[in-house]
């Protein structure tokens, strides 16, 4: 049975995730607070378009979606690096984030250059 589980790109982008949101709830303060939201939401947006391309199930939204993916794991990356040049979040949070999102913009590379029809899935399969 596959699973969107199954893709290194989503795999990344769940642990860029919880890494974003672990580290703004812990960094809090009211001067950061919008561009921590907008992290939170671009974060959020690399791991949601992953899955939701797998799961329309054709090539040609997969491929949408991975671009859109790209997109939001760039922008995270620019508003982390923001965020480390504020000293809003550590060097290390920030770097640990860079990799991650580096590991998921490679693995979308591959995703849109290769293109493959996602595995279509079954009703009763996980998504």
């Amino acid at each position: 049975m596959h699973s969107y589980r199954s893709l290194g790109a989503w795999q990344k982008a769940h642990e860029a995730l919880l890494l974003v949101m672990r580290a703004t709830d812990a960094a809090y303060h009211p001067r950061s607070l919008t561009l921590f939201n907008q992290l939170r939401r671009a974060a959020s947006s690399v791991e949601a378009n992953i899955v939701e391309g797998y799961a329309r199930g054709t090539l040609r939204y997969f491929q949408y979606h991975m671009r859109i993916a790209f997109g939001s794991a760039a922008e995270a990356e620019c508003l982390g690096r923001a965020a480390r040049e504020l000293s809003y979040l550590p060097e290390q949070v920030v770097g640990d984030l860079e990799l991650l999102l580096g590991s998921v913009m490679k693995a979308l590379r591959g995703l849109m250059r290769r293109p493959r029809r996602p595995p279509r899935p079954t009703p009763n399969a996980q998504v």
